[in-house]
């Protein structure tokens, strides 16, 4: 890995996460992390992100993909005893490299965290995930009982998200938030 450090209170965003090791010379074959697997074009550098929390910035000399995985090629890895130290890394990008992405238009990262309202003004909670079920995506939004609720993600009933202020107000039909 490179001497330079990646800074600690840098926000980033992973884009690969290491599984395996492949052949002899230092390649790691890794779980995409990103809808935007175009971005590796022109990448020079990743910072990977140790299981345990360091960061350290690793040169990207290569990369191909092989059955829905990227197969990562780092400067200086160039065994599998080298290679193996990177297993279990998330591999990342600054959070201001991110895709940007269009009007209306969000990371489920963004979304954790935000706080959600009604359109009357009546707090339900955090979303603590956004849930993927085969073609929709659903908020799952824990209120301060500690119950979940889980309100699809659609025009008619997501009336606003602001990402500055960290607020979702929605609009749910009557009994949604009853089950």
């Amino acid at each position: 890995m490179s001497h330079a450090k990646a800074d600690s209170a840098e926000s980033l965003v992973a884009v690969a996460r290491a599984v395996k090791v492949r052949g002899l010379k230092g390649e790691i074959v890794s779980e995409l992390l990103t809808d935007f697997p175009e971005r590796f074009e022109g990448l020079e550098q990743l910072v990977a992100l140790s299981p345990g929390g360091e960061r350290k910035i690793v040169k990207l000399e290569g990369y191909w993909f092989h059955q829905q995985r990227i197969v990562l090629k780092f400067v200086g890895f160039d065994s599998v005893e080298a290679a193996k130290t990177l297993i279990g890394c998330e591999f990342a990008v600054p959070e201001a490299d991110r895709v940007l992405l269009p009007e209306d238009y969000f990371y489920h990262w963004e979304l954790e965290g935000c706080s959600v309202k009604t359109v009357v003004g009546s707090e339900i909670g955090n979303v603590r995930e956004v849930m993927r079920t085969g073609g929709a995506e659903l908020l799952v939004i824990k209120d301060n009982t500690g119950k979940d609720h889980l309100v699809p993600m659609v025009a008619s009933m997501i009336v606003e998200i602001d990402i500055s202020r960290k607020s979702i107000v929605i609009d749910p039909p009557e009994g949604l938030l009853e089950l």
